[in-house]
């Protein structure tokens, strides 16, 4: 009989701003789905990407996590403190013949029609600066969900040699989320459903790496009156410090979870703990409306 090892779950925000109401969605989501398999929930901060980072946001991003009372489990990770360990990764990876540079640009990839058709697999030379690609030679195109069920990407997502590095120097998402859930063992993974089709990729990822499966859930987005998903790029509103019963309630609410009525007179603490002990995969939505009446009431 195969031990299944303790269930262990993360929240991995990047810094590009406050956390708004679809980012709690995700961290509530992740939290109850871990606390209520007797698991731990990790916090990573994913600051890869220092263009796109507001100075400040790592620790607004903690406060307004301790202020909702969703406290994580060990040390906080943070990515930019782990370039050497992913160049280690990426160059172990390069002396297998599994990733290779690549100098076309985005304009010529999107004259070819979009996609990558392996143009500098076979190149000896190459300009610089140059990204560097996966060999994809097992794209997998399909995969089970805990929630969406039973997955399929197009085959040429699945299938086209992505990138591990960018070419001005910066670790591409998807390498280093895998290389992080692996060396945190991480077994479950629970977040918005934007990053449903990304997934097989980092699943191609993981089963190149012989690493140890991890099982998905994808939560609904939360979308705004215009249908745009609630994201700090679109400016959406950054949590209310001075209320965050309330918005855990619409959280959960919006999860399709059980609202009782004493959680009105609850503190966090025993919101949270009721929360854990009532939750219900089964019961969240797989699509939902605009959120105009849940987050204005």
């Amino acid at each position: 009989m195969t031990n299944t090892p303790p269930y262990r779950g993360r929240f991995a925000p990047s810094p590009s701003g406050d956390l708004h109401f679809g980012s709690l969605i995700a961290a509530l989501g992740s939290y109850l789905d871990a606390k209520s398999n007797q698991g731990q929930w990790l916090l990573r901060i994913e600051d890869i990407d220092p263009p796109r980072e507001v100075p400040g946001a790592s620790h607004a991003i903690i406060n307004t996590l301790e202020q909702f009372g969703l406290q994580w489990d060990g040390p906080i990770v943070y990515q930019s403190q782990r370039h050497e360990f992913y160049q280690h990764q990426l160059d172990l990876i390069l002396n297998k013949h599994r990733a290779y540079g690549c100098d076309c640009t985005r304009k010529m990839i999107m004259q070819a029609g979009g996609l990558y058709l392996g143009q500098c697999a076979n190149k000896t030379v190459l300009s610089t600066p140059h990204s560097i690609r996966f060999a994809n030679r097992n794209g997998i195109s399909q995969f089970m969900d805990r929630l969406q069920g039973t997955t399929e990407v197009s085959s040429d997502f699945a299938t086209e040699d992505f990138i591990l590095k960018r070419k001005d120097g910066l670790f591409a998402y998807q390498l280093v989320v895998v290389l992080d859930d692996i060396e945190q063992q991480i077994t479950d993974v629970v977040r918005g459903r934007d990053l449903l089709e990304v997934t097989s990729r980092q699943l191609t990822l993981l089963q190149y790496l012989e690493a140890s499966p991890i099982r998905y859930l994808h939560l609904p987005l939360a979308i705004n009156a215009h249908g745009l998903k609630l994201s700090k790029q679109n400016h959406a509103m950054a949590l209310d410090l001075k209320k965050p019963k309330q918005q855990l309630i619409k959280a959960l609410a919006f999860l399709g979870q059980s609202i009782h009525e004493q959680y009105q007179d609850y503190t966090i603490e025993q919101l949270l703990i009721s929360a854990t002990n009532n939750w219900q995969i089964s019961q969240i939505p797989l699509a939902v409306p605009p959120l105009t009446e849940i987050i204005s009431n």
